[in-house]
């Protein structure tokens, strides 16, 4: 655990509103808090420099610190079930795909009542019974290892009449070479599950958490009281009969409430349970068979669910401090800062105004649901890549490899080799902080921004500049819709605003559609969908459906979101591709490498003459620009956008500058292919376009479609061509003269 840090509530509050932060001491003891407003997020002394406004408020100094811990592991709690008098056979089943079966004990369900445990798992020799009580311990083991990936039905039967403990399992498609059908017997003496008692779903209760994990999937545990022998409960189980309700204690349906964390039981007791640490539902189970790849059309193919054992939900902290946030405070990016026992972390979060729009036409809107996403982005060795940085340069030292117990994100693997789904920000993001750098290789020289410490750069310029400018959040922009963004003349992305929902590009079409006006500062943009959890948007689900850009793919059938029922993967798959928004979307990626940028013979074109102000001659065609950066060294670099009529940018739109990129590590995006061949020359495909086009009711749109653009604003302390364009931008598209379609020039 990190010395000290902590977690917001929310990513962004109002001015005169309460955000409570929960902070983790590590063994507890004294430490300090502070707020600042951000200005530079940088750390890089050869920049702008990190710089920020002291704020002093009530939570300022030192605070009496508590442990706060971390139970990473998805499972599902059930309070309570009623077992009955205890003297009557007991038997635990499942049917299981396990995806680490040799790695140690995994418990699939775990019964306790009357002082004693039942419990079914898997282990290295397979399925494995266990009973537990004050006469000791017994385990029964089948021997033959199950194979990984494969269905299988387990079982266990504790019958008191006979004192035997049995275990048995089965697989639903016979292998060739191993029989592993199996099963075992041990003799036991003493208590068994009785009256009420609890059970657990792939693990077992410890205390205030859970442990022994299992990896994979399960469908359909259960738990039957008397009745017939074991192997006629296993066969009905890989049968799908449904046991007679007078043998039923739990029968617990997974294909029931799968948008929800509600585990129900579909037995007479109605013994219903809780999803925790958000394991993965609508899963495939072991009756689909490829017909249906819908969850919605027969859920009752979809009966499994995947857990993790490390999986992470909501961490659960205790409030530490409420921010009350003074109505004074303006608008933007602040942190707060902990320290102690000579460690430091800080908490980014982002003042609102208290009525938006109501002292300032220009908006940043900070992309925070892609800083959600990739929280806690674990990458092999970036810990110790950034350490003799981070100590010169007097920034926060610490990466998500180093602290594995924050979680993973979905650009990371599960330990079982499948696409982590869910991400959440109930829990410290380490890696989404100010004063801190990402060292994106190969940037040797440049500071290695990324994300909130990036997308400062954008604040810095305004500060300077003396553009008055209100904080908003994707978050926000989700709740409220473009109501919100009508607040606003003008409205800048952030670097990468790569995930979105419906509702966040409705908001900003809407926005579009009313006039209003959009600054796209960044690249990869609105480029996979989303579905926030049913109780907010604190957690997201990303199915990586068909093609893109990704490090892992949805297993077939598996390409609906189960938090809403919806198709996951690129939005240009599912009929919004981004330029048809911005005008530009992701068309290649490469190295951390930045590259110059060319004005066109468009940059002459009367209806930007805006953009030449002030810029002289630099301001022409075949003039360059962007050719230095902090991000890489240039302005165009890493991934990058172009525009493209056949996917919807718009027939008048300008191309004003063009970045052609010749290094040999950018490649097509795989969508952008049909087969093994590149579908155009490098110039047609490997570019980043800066585009600008007006929009009805007066609006406009100016997209520059570069992972690296902003990297270039600070050099020179924002006096060079690419801040001074990106000022004219701003200036004119809060101006409130309305802009006008060419002749010609439809929606």
């Amino acid at each position: 655990m990190l010395p000290v840090t902590g977690y917001a509530e929310h990513w962004s509050v109002r001015q005169g509103g309460t955000l409570r932060f929960m902070v983790g001491v590590a063994g507890g003891g004294r430490y300090r808090a502070r707020v600042a407003r951000i200005l530079c997020g940088d750390p890089n002394p050869a920049g702008p420099g990190y710089r920020e406004i002291p704020m002093p408020c009530g939570i300022e100094g030192e605070h009496e610190g508590i442990e706060q811990p971390m139970h990473l592991g998805s499972w599902v709690d059930v309070p309570a079930v009623q077992y009955g008098a205890g003297d009557a056979p007991l038997t635990l089943l499942a049917t299981i795909w396990p995806t680490l079966p040799g790695q140690g004990e995994q418990v699939v369900l775990s019964c306790m009542g009357g002082g004693a445990v039942l419990t079914l798992g898997l282990g290295p020799r397979g399925a494995f019974a266990r009973l537990v009580s004050g006469d000791g311990m017994v385990t029964a083991e089948a021997g033959v290892a199950l194979t990984e990936r494969a269905w299988h039905d387990i079982a266990c039967r504790a019958d008191p009449a006979t004192g035997a403990l049995e275990v048995t399992q089965a697989p639903r498609q016979k292998r060739l070479d191993l029989d592993e059908a199996a099963g075992a017997r041990a003799a036991w003496r003493g208590a068994m599950p009785a009256g009420l008692g609890s059970a657990a779903i792939a693990a077992e209760r410890a205390e205030d958490t859970a442990r022994l994990h299992f990896n994979g999937k399960i469908a359909r545990p259960r738990v039957l009281r008397g009745g017939a022998g074991l192997a006629h409960h296993l066969r009905a189980q890989a049968a799908g009969a449904t046991p007679s309700p007078g043998e039923i204690v739990a029968d617990w349906d997974f294909s029931i409430g799968i948008p929800t964390d509600d585990v129900a039981d579909a037995g007479p007791g109605r013994w219903h349970g809780r999803c925790r640490n958000l394991p993965t539902r609508a899963m495939t189970g072991p009756s689909w068979t490829g017909a249906v790849h819908r969850w919605t059309e027969a859920p009752r193919d979809y009966d499994a669910i995947h857990f993790h054992a490390d999986d992470i939900g909501d961490a659960g902290w205790a409030p530490s401090l409420s921010l009350p946030v003074p109505v004074d405070w303006p608008s933007g990016v602040y942190a707060l800062h902990l320290e102690a026992g000579g460690a430091r972390d800080n908490i980014v979060f982002h003042v609102r105004a208290k009525v938006p729009g109501e002292k300032a036409r220009v908006a940043f809107l900070a992309p925070t649901f892609t800083y959600t996403v990739y929280s806690q982005f674990v990458r092999a060795g970036r810990q110790a890549q950034i350490a003799e940085r981070a100590t010169a340069w007097n920034a926060l030292p610490h990466a998500p490899d180093g602290h594995p117990e924050y979680g993973l994100s979905p650009y990371n693997l599960h330990a079982d080799g499948s696409g982590v789904v869910m991400s959440n920000m109930r829990r410290p993001m380490i890696d989404k902080r100010v004063n801190q750098f990402h060292l994106m290789d190969p940037d040797p020289a440049g500071s290695g921004t990324y994300w909130a410490a990036a997308d400062s750069y954008i604040i810095d310029l305004l500060e300077r500049r003396g553009i008055a400018y209100e904080v908003i959040t994707d978050h926000d922009v989700h709740a409220e819709g473009a109501a919100l963004l009508s607040r606003y003349a003008v409205v800048l992305t952030g670097q990468h605003p790569e995930y979105h929902t419906h509702e966040t590009l409705d908001a900003i079409a809407g926005h579009l559609a009313a006039g209003g006006r959009f600054v796209y500062l960044g690249g990869n943009g609105f480029y996979w969908r989303i579905a926030p959890h049913r109780d907010g948007p604190w957690a997201f689900e990303l199915r990586r459906a068909e093609g893109g850009i990704r490090l892992w793919e949805t297993l077939p059938g598996e390409g609906y979101h189960a938090f809403d029922g919806g198709y996951g993967g690129l939005w240009r798959r599912l009929g919004r591709p981004p330029q048809a928004l911005v005008g530009v979307g992701f068309s290649s990626q490469g190295n951390y490498n930045g590259h110059p940028y060319t004005f066109t013979e468009a940059i002459l074109d009367p209806r930007v003459a805006f953009l030449r102000e002030g810029m002289h001659d630099g301001a022409r065609p075949g003039a360059v620009f962007g050719d230095r950066g902090l991000m890489g060294g240039g302005a165009a670099g890493h991934e990058l956008d172009r525009a493209d009529v056949s996917l919807g940018t718009p027939h008048h739109a300008l191309v004003v500058a063009r970045a052609v990129v010749e290094e040999a590590s950018y490649q097509p995006v795989n969508e952008e292919r049909r087969d093994h061949t590149w579908p155009g020359t490098r110039e047609d495909l490997i570019r980043s376009d800066v585009t600008f086009f007006e929009t009805p009711n007066g609006g406009a749109v100016f997209s520059v479609g570069s992972m690296n653009f902003i990297g270039a604003l600070p050099v020179d302390g924002y006096a060079n061509p690419t801040a001074r364009l990106i000022e004219n931008v701003v200036r004119r598209f809060a101006d409130p003269a309305p802009f006008k379609l060419s002749d010609g020039a439809g929606s």
